[in-house]
């Protein structure tokens, strides 16, 4: 027998009950009996997991958004009511402003839309609500929020390719890592891992940023940027003629007779579980060939078939490459 569809109020009920939670939970004096009982609300019912998911990620998007002075209370406008009560949820959970003001765009805190996407098993090419073009390679994780003044991306991990639709009127912004890009409208690459973030621009002109603090540097194309979490100011560089960083894009990841301490980070955005290296002679050992990102599990088996390294595992369960003695590379 079929359950029950909710109604709206019943909807609108663990909406709210999610806010409430993702409150207590991010707040210094929660309970460990707040939390167990946070912990049977969420487990009760597959949507009460659903919606808290949901509202951690408005969460994530309102952290990012500026700390204005309270507006003055106005009439709110009403948007689309599912939209409204994350917004007005979310607002709740940050205290940024007045009730009265959060359902108002016009002042910029905010987004119209908002849409979550991620590419699992494969490749995925996907359109933005304001019409831009993306492609997401394997394992990639993205937020859209459309604000008034502004289009935001926060990409929360793997690696993208955006063409972005101009409007001069309402910058796009990409959040990676703890910077961001800055554009209007072009094409470019943005991959982060490990706390890593590498910018690669083919058209167009980009601003790219390591931290908020810091100034932006300007990036034409043919260029790189690429910065760690901390970092000061990004650091620039020219793409070369035959660089294949965008193979991803053709499915095809290409090694290009790489040290592993360079491939290894190429090679792990595929993996599950990482691999690492046993030291720094190791890293030094280099490799080469094309392979299929869908297949990049079955290289790590094989490694030991091509290169002078044999496998073993560390406690955290990580497979981890050994330099075979007297075949390390000196220098």
């Amino acid at each position: 027998m079929s359950e029950k569809p909710l109604s709206d109020a019943e909807y609108d009920a663990i909406t709210d009950a999610a806010a409430h939670w993702c409150m207590r939970l991010h707040a210094a004096d929660c309970t460990a009996s707040e939390r167990q009982a946070f912990t049977q609300w969420h487990d009760a019912h597959p949507l009460h997991a659903f919606e808290y998911a949901a509202m951690l990620e408005i969460w994530e998007v309102a952290e990012h958004l500026p700390r204005l002075p309270p507006a003055p209370t106005v009439a709110p406008v009403k948007p689309r009511s599912r939209l409204r009560n994350y917004a007005v949820a979310a607002a709740v959970c940050l205290g940024a402003l007045p009730l009265a003001a959060f359902t108002g765009w016009e002042a910029g805190w905010l987004p119209s839309s908002y849409e979550h996407f991620e590419a699992t098993n494969g490749l995925e090419k996907i359109t933005l609500g304001d019409g831009s073009q993306v492609e997401l390679n394997l394992g990639t994780e993205l937020v859209y929020s459309h604000y008034k003044d502004q289009r935001r991306v926060t990409l929360k991990k793997g690696e993208a390719f955006f063409k972005v639709t101009h409007d001069r009127e309402h910058p796009f912004i990409v959040r990676a890592g703890e910077g961001q890009v800055r554009v209007t409208g072009t094409q470019f690459n943005v991959w982060e891992y490990d706390e890593q973030v590498r910018v690669i621009l083919l058209e167009g002109s980009v601003q790219v940023s390591s931290d908020a603090e810091h100034a932006s540097v300007p990036l034409s194309p043919g260029m790189q940027a690429s910065f760690r979490q901390g970092d000061d100011t990004p650091q620039v560089t020219a793409i070369s003629p035959d660089d294949s960083a965008l193979a991803w894009r053709h499915g095809k990841l290409v090694l290009d007779n790489l040290p592993l301490a360079d491939a290894l980070p190429l090679i792990n955005r595929y993996l599950k579980t990482p691999v690492m290296l046993a030291d720094a002679g190791t890293g030094k050992i280099r490799i080469g060939g094309i392979y299929n990102i869908n297949e990049v599990s079955n290289l790590v088996p094989s490694l030991p078939k091509v290169l002078p390294v044999y496998l073993t595992q560390n406690q955290d369960g990580n497979p981890v490459l050994n330099s075979i003695p007297g075949k390390t590379p000196k220098g």
